[in-house]
């Protein structure tokens, strides 16, 4: 639960970090409107989310969660099925390429993949609608270290090849130092302390 929070993320890479409880996965789902607060406003771009159409806006505000959550058949289809909801065509070998996927993945069913390449997935199916935002809960989460520096490899190379910006969660203050630029520190509910990442992980 989260308590009287007053935060701003700039653009760029924003890391919410914090011990298990503290509330991060509980922002990170208020940002997508998967969740409503009860008291207090969210804004993007200078307007409430509560503006925005719930759909519309996670077209703009892509969420890669924790335990991947891919439809059943293809690659290349769930990659299809989430441009086609932001009424575009989908590059599946681009989507594929900027997740650190080769296009051999395509093809392949989901059934088939590690856990590692089912996250790449999940991001390739949310770079298909060509956010503005990515917001990523716990993405190395489940994988062991190999697959998390490949993982934070493609999100540092991401950054740098489309105008994409990130929020992270998550509970390892030495990940959030390697991607983000910018810190949201939280303990039980509440914002203990945010600013640049060398300030607040000094």
């Amino acid at each position: 639960m989260l308590d009287d929070v007053s935060a701003g993320i700039p653009a760029g890479a924003t890391a919410i970090v914090g011990p298990s409880g503290a509330g991060k996965s509980t922002l990170l789902r208020l940002l997508d409107r998967l969740a409503e607060p009860d008291a207090g406003s969210i804004e993007f771009d200078g307007r409430a989310l509560t503006e925005y159409d719930p759909l519309r806006l996670r077209r703009e505000v892509g969420l890669v969660p924790q335990l991947p959550a891919l439809l059943e058949g293809s690659v290349a289809a769930n990659v299809e099925f989430a441009a086609g909801l932001a009424g575009r065509d989908a590059d599946v070998e681009r989507c594929l390429g900027l997740a650190g996927l080769d296009p051999s993945f395509a093809e392949r069913d989901v059934s088939q993949l590690s856990v590692g390449e089912q996250q790449r997935a999940m991001l390739a199916r949310a770079l298909a609608q060509e956010p503005k935002v990515l917001l990523l809960d716990e993405p190395t989460s489940a994988l062991d270290e190999e697959a998390r520096d490949a993982v934070e490899a493609t999100l540092r190379r991401l950054r740098h090849e489309i105008d994409v910006s990130l929020v992270l969660v998550s509970h390892d203050p030495a990940q959030a130092r390697r991607l983000g630029d910018y810190v949201i520190r939280l303990r039980t509910g509440r914002v203990e302390r945010c600013g640049p990442v060398e300030e607040v992980l000094a």
